[in-house]
């Protein structure tokens, strides 16, 4: 064959885009670009699939929703005429589908999808360094001009003294146990501590949890009080407000010192389960050689377009400053992707839901109180109890609150949190009110459903300006 005529092989080693990190932020950063026509490298970091489906979100849930089963047939006696028991029976078939679960998902939502893709090369030959004009990964060298960085966190050691030579449990490894330890102490009460340490008590493990502050800090303060009495209903002990300094071992037990209201106590367990926050996965990258500022967690500092300080690298997910939810790195990927080929998209997080999947489940879009008085808005308020929502009283469940953030000036909602059983549901009635500037009033005079969780957004709506113990089922 004439040479003139030869259409020359595609350079193996150089790509429109490097993609460093498998997880939900990868492969929503690769689609994105493989959609537009782009050469992607997508360069494994860790497990395909990373965080979410291999250790946090899918078993996390999966396993939350088992003890909630057990809870649901003990609390079957809120109902006059009947009762119910559960337990766990088997802890090892229990993990061993969580397991086949978790396998199965990362196998038809990740690893699968890839031949899908002729644009996207998956490359997991060891460490991903940034290098001038690409990414270094072991041996070889991945040209591409534009990079986006997607290497997720891990659970964070807090610097305690002795925390290394007791025995202790993060979340990824809690999720992975091999026997049901018979006590726990949860050392943080954020959105991970909160879900795991209810489920461990609701499997039959004796409990403790510590807080620095409060349960669920950066909530509204009402609903950290609703949920704190709910703990401490199903026998969980809660310590809050309380400083720690120290822990040590007590032959295979952990120990750790506490001081309350000026009180020192000592906190033992089989182990302590660290639920402190998260830290980003950035070790080894090269970021500090190629000019890309983090901040003091060591997060990757993003602007509203995913750029980090380096011109053509991006950054999307838990490994940057920005929210820590899968399905916000997702997005901020498929931004970060977008931009990267020349587009001008901004990150935007103001109708931004978030649940926590405690029992009742708290969600929550929009500005706090405190957020809102920090923005300069003059605040009103609404704080509804489950106790005037008819769907809790017929589900004889009245654990929650609803409390609604808005204007004063213009009675347009800011924000609102909603702690029900079913309130996850919910959020996103809340989010869309939010998106399309609703005002209490517009939200308090929209048709609901009856007998629903979502009707107590309306109710709480109303509560603004009436008192709707005083209405009657539908009215308002």
């Amino acid at each position: 064959m004439n040479d003139c005529c030869t259409i020359p092989r595609p350079d193996q080693n150089s790509f429109d885009m490097a993609v460093i990190g498998a997880g939900s932020a990868g492969f929503s950063a690769s689609i994105t670009a493989a959609g537009a026509g782009e050469r992607v490298a997508l360069i494994g970091h860790g497990l395909i699939g990373g965080t979410c489906v291999n250790v946090g979100c899918v078993p996390s849930k999966a396993l939350i929703r088992a003890a909630e089963a057990i809870h649901g047939a003990k609390a079957a006696k809120r109902f006059p005429g009947l009762s119910g028991a559960a337990q766990v029976d088997d802890w090892a078939a229990l993990m061993a589908g969580k397991d086949a679960l978790v396998s199965s998902l990362r196998q038809k939502k990740y690893a699968d999808l890839l031949p899908g893709y002729e644009g996207i090369t998956y490359i997991d030959e060891g460490a991903a360094r940034l290098v001038p004009g690409g990414v270094q990964v072991g041996a070889r060298l991945i040209r591409a001009p534009k990079v986006i960085i997607a290497t997720g966190g891990r659970p964070a050691l807090p610097p305690i003294p002795g925390i290394r030579q007791v025995p202790t449990l993060d979340s990824t490894s809690l999720l992975a146990l091999e026997t049901l330890p018979e006590s726990l102490v949860f050392l943080g009460g954020g959105y991970i501590g909160a879900e795991l340490a209810q489920m461990m008590a609701r499997m039959g493990v004796k409990v403790t949890m510590v807080c620095r502050s409060r349960l669920l800090p950066q909530a509204e303060p009402e609903v950290s009080e609703a949920l704190t009495e709910v703990f401490r209903g199903e026998g969980i002990t809660m310590h809050c407000g309380v400083t720690y300094d120290t822990c040590n071992r007590d032959g295979k037990r952990a120990v750790l010192c506490i001081e309350e209201r000026g009180k020192r106590l000592e906190l033992t367990a089989d182990h302590l389960v660290l639920t402190t926050g998260r830290s980003p996965n950035t070790e080894g990258l090269g970021l500090s050689e190629m000019g890309i500022e983090t901040d003091r967690r060591g997060a990757i500092v993003v602007g509203d377009d995913m750029q980090t300080t380096r011109p053509g690298i991006y950054a999307a997910g838990d490994v940057t400053n920005r929210d820590q939810f899968v399905y916000m790195a997702a997005y901020g990927a498929k931004l970060a992707a977008r931009n990267a080929m020349g587009g001008a998209e901004c990150y935007d997080n103001r109708a931004m839901p978030w649940v926590v999947f405690t029992d009742p489940q708290v969600a929550g879009v929009g500005l706090t109180v405190e957020q809102a008085v920090a923005a300069g808005y003059d605040v009103k308020t609404s704080v509804l109890t489950l106790d005037n929502v008819p769907r809790a009283l017929a589900a004889r469940d009245t654990r929650g609150v609803i409390k609604l953030v808005a204007d004063a000036k213009t009675d347009r909602l800011l924000g609102g949190v909603i702690a029900a059983p079913e309130g996850s549901d919910s959020a996103q009635t809340l989010a869309m009110a939010l998106k399309f500037g609703m005002t209490t009033k517009a939200l308090g005079e929209t048709i609901f459903p009856y007998l629903t969780t979502v009707e107590g957004l309306r109710l709480a709506a109303q509560t603004f300006d009436k008192d709707v113990a005083m209405l009657s089922c539908c009215a308002g």
